[in-house]
């Protein structure tokens, strides 16, 4: 699918269907105008199927290929030597074993960025092993800073290794080796490692270690909810409220909207002795109203205090609707592209594909000539989905096709 506007316009990147992370550095790379074609399993092709509301697929057309079949392989590094950009999130060795491997694809196309996503890395150890998002926190230490005290490191979902740690640090990586392609005339591998992300988002908790302000113990320090002034609290409906104000000014209006300015016994902000009880104390006060009537009675003060808003609701806080945090394609609300750029912004360029619905389209986009299309078919090398019966010599207008604001 390709596109008119965003800052990557006429880059065009070759996607190897996989989950999570590599999706997302590709959705990345489609918001902000690149044109991202997904090679998806002829077996994942279903004459019947509808649509999966994945936002992860957004902005792209699919090719369903065979890549155990001899002309499948054939027909990717054709497609390589086309593309900007490779993306792959195959475990160490796979990719090669297909004959798609960076050496061979790079061969033919000196150019080529060969993005790979991998939990563990191309070497090392764990190089081979399966693992999860979990596991590859766990391991870089990012694990261990979550959670209180008193119980197991609490999984932050898949946010830090699959996404920040993974598909973030990978689109970073193609952006910075594609920048240097401008001067060098060359691609290169980027070996993107969730492992590797995932550390890296702990750099900061290093210097605060060296500086004194981190201890060892788990939920015992100013921004990991030790701090009773950076944490959350229940108030009276079950809803929670985050609290943040870490400056003394901040810390002065989230006392003075609880009504707790004027009191004599109330602990110091850094009296961490006496944190146990100035938790109590701040517990209490905000177990006396209603999540969104805390919301409303600190909206306009510095006092740092926000809602908890699940990401199913959080499209109906003012502040994330006057800046279009969220949108909604093809009834799907999700995510909006970011972040802004007032010249060339990024948009959603259409919704997810099926399956090899674009198959004969975008092969033909992609410079395969119409016989060897049909050839190709009809091998099973690659799988059309019925929905794209659009004859092979008539044009096709990708710029238009699935397109959402």
């Amino acid at each position: 699918m390709s596109t008119d506007e965003g800052p990557l316009v006429g880059l065009r990147v070759l996607e190897i269907a996989s989950l999570a992370p590599a999706p997302f550095a590709c959705t990345l790379l489609a918001d902000l105008g690149a044109e991202v074609l997904r090679v998806d399993r002829t077996t994942d092709v279903n004459p019947a199927g509808a649509r999966a509301p994945d936002p992860l697929a957004r902005g792209r057309r699919s090719v369903a290929v065979d890549l155990k079949h001899p002309d499948g392989g054939a027909l990717v590094r054709q497609l390589a030597a086309r593309a900007d950009v490779l993306v792959e999130g195959f475990r160490p060795g796979v990719a090669e074993r297909l004959g798609i491997g960076p050496d061979t694809c790079r061969a033919t196309n000196p150019r080529l960025v060969y993005g790979r996503m991998t939990g563990w890395g191309q070497h090392g150890p764990l190089a081979p092993r399966a693992g999860h998002d979990i596991n590859y926190i766990a391991v870089s230490g990012a694990l261990g800073l979550m959670g209180p005290a008193d119980r197991p490191p609490v999984p932050p979902v898949n946010l830090v290794g699959d996404f920040g740690g993974g598909g973030m640090l990978l689109a970073i990586g193609i952006l910075a080796a594609l920048y240097e392609r401008e001067r060098s005339g060359q691609g290169q591998v980027v070996d993107a490692a969730m492992v590797d992300g995932a550390a890296l988002l702990t750099t900061a908790m290093f210097g605060l270690r060296a500086a004194g302000s981190w201890s060892r113990e788990r939920g015992k320090n100013l921004l990991d909810g030790g701090a009773p002034f950076y944490t959350t609290y229940e108030t009276a409906d079950g809803g929670h409220v985050a609290v943040g104000p870490l400056e003394a000014r901040f810390y002065a209006e989230l006392l003075d909207g609880l009504g707790l300015s004027d009191d004599p016994g109330l602990p110091d902000q850094y009296d961490e002795a006496r944190w146990p009880e100035l938790r109590q104390r701040l517990a209490a006060a905000f177990k006396q109203r209603t999540r969104d009537e805390w919301a409303a009675h600190f909206e306009h003060t510095d006092a740092c205090v926000t809602p908890v808003l699940s990401p199913w609701e959080a499209h109906t806080h003012q502040h994330n609707a006057a800046r279009g945090v969220f949108t909604e394609t093809d009834g799907i609300r999700q995510p909006a592209p970011a972040p802004h750029l007032d010249r060339t912004p990024a948009a959603v360029q259409g919704p997810p594909p099926v399956p090899g619905e674009h198959t004969r389209t975008a092969l033909r986009d992609w410079g395969a000539h119409a016989d060897d299309i049909s050839r190709l078919l009809a091998a099973g090398a690659v799988r059309q989905h019925t929905q794209d019966d659009t004859p092979l010599g008539v044009p096709h207008e990708a710029s238009q096709e699935g397109r959402s604001a």
